[in-house]
């Protein structure tokens, strides 16, 4: 079994062959470049190869750059719960542009944002009773900060749970 393993790992897939591939792979689910290219490279094909069928791909609409951003950060942010920073932050190896990238931002609605930030910072803060102040708001901004959410956010966010838990 290791051998076929290895004997497939050493076969190149004719280009022509490798774009049939990868378009199922991009019609599966939306890919960036990045992953397509490594994807050919896996394939046994050389630069230029890689590179031409990435430009037959986006030609043909299996690749789009800003379909993609906006389906990873919506993905993340409404399935995940993440924060703007950490969607950020693994977007990174996908390599998209600056461009892509905000207009998958702007699809995030502010008011869902806040609320998932709220939505956390709810959810966390039973697990720290018995705690003073300080220390619940610190835990409370290091458990969102690792969600990904920005500082003045959080600070807000945690302010209005803390308020609405004394109230209630």
């Amino acid at each position: 079994m290791a051998f076929e393993n290895e004997e497939r790992k050493r076969m190149r897939l004719d280009p022509k062959v490798a774009k049939l591939k990868a378009a199922d792979y991009c019609a599966y689910q939306e890919r960036s470049q990045q992953e397509v290219r490594d994807k050919l490279y896996t394939y046994g094909l050389h630069q230029n190869e890689v590179e031409e069928v990435i430009s037959e791909l986006i030609q043909e609409n299996f690749i789009n750059e800003e379909r993609f951003a906006k389906a990873f950060i919506g993905g993340k942010f409404r399935m995940k719960g993440w924060g703007k920073r950490k969607i950020l932050q693994s977007l990174k190896p996908h390599k998209i542009s600056e461009y892509c990238i905000k207009k998958g931002i702007e699809e995030i609605d502010p008011d869902a944002y806040y609320a998932t930030l709220k939505k956390h910072a709810e959810k966390k803060l039973p697990s720290l009773k018995g705690q003073n102040d300080y220390i619940i708001k610190g835990k409370l901004s290091q458990h969102l900060a690792m969600k990904g959410f920005e500082g003045d956010l959080i600070r807000e966010a945690i302010q209005e749970v803390l308020n609405e838990f004394r109230e209630g």
